[in-house]
């Protein structure tokens, strides 16, 4: 079983994990709707690995995988969320678990993937977190031990999840992208430049994802609509 952190401000961290925490509120049900959208968009082929990214920072991508690993793992799906953010990690954060050893060492043949693989509080949802930042994020991404790891783990779990950085200022979520069987695009209302975010879908295009859709985060809904939220982080429901 992983080790909890103790009590700090990181820990604080787990509310974001409202699919878990509340799964009955409109926010979760969000979540489940993304959930079956993705499903639906690869009907032709079964969906194995998913990464998830933005085009620049803070538009709540972390959070947004987090939950969405959450939904499919509550379909009794065995799923494996990866921390591939190997320069700003945060998935040991939202899970309270430690990372002195994870997808880094693993690469890097410093430990066994078994060891470092760890459980969640999310019943069928295991951890791979980022493990030590290393000096060669797109490298190690792009490497054989990389492609390996892929072949292992589609043995053990029916979807792999993986954060990546924000796609405009580094390669590794388009390595990733061209990795994994399909991708989604975080963008935050009000914030996510339209520029940044088309150069965000052309950066996938040329790396030959396959962009399973967008997800638009903190958008206020019209009290007509029937609810009124923010979607994506507002833990208030």
């Amino acid at each position: 079983m992983a080790k909890r952190f103790g009590k700090n401000k990181k820990v604080s961290n787990m509310r974001n994990l409202i699919a878990h925490l509340k799964p009955k509120s409109t926010i979760s049900e969000q979540y489940r709707t993304i959930r079956t959208n993705i499903q639906f968009s690869n009907v032709d082929q079964k969906l194995r690995s998913i990464v998830v990214t933005s085009s620049v920072p803070g538009e709540g991508k972390s959070t947004t995988i987090a939950n969405l690993a959450t939904v499919f793992a509550q379909q009794d799906k065995r799923v494996l969320l990866i921390d591939g953010d190997l320069r700003k990690p945060t998935a040991h954060y939202t899970f309270r678990l430690e990372n002195r050893m994870g997808l880094t060492n693993v690469l890097t043949k410093q430990t066994r993937l078994a060891s470092a693989i760890q459980r969640s509080e999310v019943k069928n949802l295991d951890i791979l977190t980022s493990g030590p930042i290393p000096p060669n994020p797109a490298e190690l991404l792009a490497s054989q031990a990389m492609a390996n790891l892929f072949t292992e783990l589609y043995e053990h779990y029916e979807l792999i999840v993986f954060d990546s950085p924000p796609i405009l200022p580094v390669t590794d979520a388009q390595i990733l992208a061209n990795q994994c069987d399909g991708a989604v695009l975080v963008v935050q209302s009000g914030r996510s430049d339209k520029e940044a975010t088309q150069k965000a879908k052309e950066l996938l295009d040329a790396a030959k994802g396959k962009l399973l859709g967008v997800v638009l985060n903190r958008k206020e809904q019209k009290a007509s609509s029937g609810y009124y939220h923010y979607y994506g982080t507002d833990n208030n429901n």
